[in-house]
């Protein structure tokens, strides 16, 4: 009988899980905080790493989806992605291996983010301004230089 109801409160537990990641991505940090009231720990490890095995929980998954949306969504510095992505739980191997993997692209995303900054900004602010603006958000100098450089083109 027991063994019954441990089956019952494993679905039970991977029932609300994967409703709380079905609404939205999540990396296994995010889940663990989540659930962190849970009695049974040992219950909730089994959950993880069975979703894991089938493909829903997976950390490099989710840092492809959210850098996608990040870069379609938003103008940001390699600093605020890379910030982004650690406050959600996404471990630094994994994080260096995507930054490292999609460097060229990754900067040229910073270019372009620090582009689009500086045409929506340049009429408010004087070029001085601009770049300490962007390099208080994380942009790299090389980045800014680089944007500005587009621009004068």
């Amino acid at each position: 009988m027991a063994d019954i109801e441990e089956l019952e409160k494993l679905d039970k537990l991977k029932t609300k899980v994967l409703k709380y990641i079905m609404f939205k991505k999540r990396t296994e940090r995010e889940i663990r905080r989540k659930f962190a009231t849970v009695e049974d720990q040992d219950l909730l490890d089994d959950v993880i790493e069975n979703l894991k095995e089938i493909g829903y929980i997976d950390d490099k998954d989710y840092v492809d989806r959210a850098v996608a949306e990040f870069m379609n969504l938003n103008n940001l510095s390699l600093k605020e992605l890379k910030y982004k992505l650690q406050s959600k739980g996404v471990d630094a191997g994994t994080l260096e291996d995507y930054l490292y993997k999609h460097e060229d692209e990754l900067q040229e995303y910073e270019t372009n983010s620090a582009k689009n900054i500086i045409l929506k900004k340049q009429n408010s602010m004087d070029e001085q301004a601009l770049i300490q603006h962007l390099l208080k958000k994380g942009y790299k100098m090389d980045s800014i230089k680089q944007a500005i450089a587009i621009i004068e083109e």
